[in-house]
């Protein structure tokens, strides 16, 4: 395990311990803050009981966002009503899932489409994914063989994606999303699936794996919190931005209506 020492506070705080661990598809589930404060940053509602499960709902109340961790298996399930371009749609993913990656989709439920057509195998490929076909099924899996991306096409035409994680104990998590979620989602929680970088654990939330590598960082309360809210202020400053700009953009002009038989004037 190798150590670093993070530089640059002031005095009068302690050090915590916490890890940085590789790959962060083996990382744990995490604080389920990370996604719940991002979404209520953007505008959503918090649906949540007292000492319940987290309900996160979005502001056109078209979305939910929900963690469970009170029943068998348990996790995250986001469910979509459906609109003009999709029908109902559900994303179920274990409660192992890391919440790094969970947010990779729920952060692109605040942001605008993008106008380019999703690619949920751009990201992985990008990172060195093997990838293979099999009929009509196409999986694609991490360099060290612990992560996959499936994706498979039933004979009635039904499309599903599967994906997850697990180290040689069996030990990890997995995630479906029926055939209505937009692309875009699964898109976006491919990248976070695939990214290289390591996420960070505090002592005692660092799974036993021999298929991690971790390293000891020490880090002050208020570097967290930095990070923390860092996050944050971002989603506040794109949903201003958004928000902004709806209310600025121009109404189409009323045309003027002559009455039926009134004179016109020629020019």
């Amino acid at each position: 395990m190798k150590k670093k020492q993070w530089q640059g506070w002031g005095p009068g705080e302690q050090t915590e311990q916490h890890y940085l661990v590789q790959p962060r598809a083996l990382a744990g589930g995490g604080d389920v803050r990370h996604v719940s404060e991002f979404l209520r940053a953007s505008g959503w509602r918090d649906k949540s009981k007292t000492n319940g499960p987290l309900l996160m709902e979005s502001p056109d109340r078209t979305v939910r966002v929900a963690y469970d961790p009170y029943i068998l298996p348990g996790g995250w399930t986001i469910h979509g009503q459906a609109d003009g371009l999709n029908g109902e749609w559900t994303a179920n993913l274990g409660r192992q899932t890391p919440v790094e990656i969970v947010a990779g989709m729920t952060d692109a439920l605040t942001r605008p489409r993008s106008a380019h057509a999703p690619n949920v195998w751009a990201p992985l490929q990008e990172q060195n994914w093997h990838t293979r076909s099999e009929g009509e099924h196409y999986t694609a899996t991490s360099p060290d063989g612990t992560a996959w991306m499936q994706y498979h096409h039933s004979p009635d035409g039904t499309a599903m994606w599967w994906t997850g994680a697990k180290d040689q104990q069996g030990i990890g998590w997995t995630a479906n999303f029926t055939p209505n979620t937009p692309m875009h989602l699964v898109q976006a929680l491919s990248a976070e699936l695939a990214n290289p970088d390591p996420v960070m654990r505090p002592r005692g939330r660092v799974p036993h794996s021999a298929q991690i590598r971790t390293w000891s960082v020490s880090v002050k309360p208020s570097q967290l919190s930095a990070w923390q809210q860092a996050r944050i202020t971002a989603a506040r400053a794109a949903t201003w931005a958004r928000n902004s700009a709806r209310s600025t953009r121009p109404r189409a002009t009323a045309r003027t209506h002559t009455p039926a038989g009134g004179a016109r004037t020629r020019r």
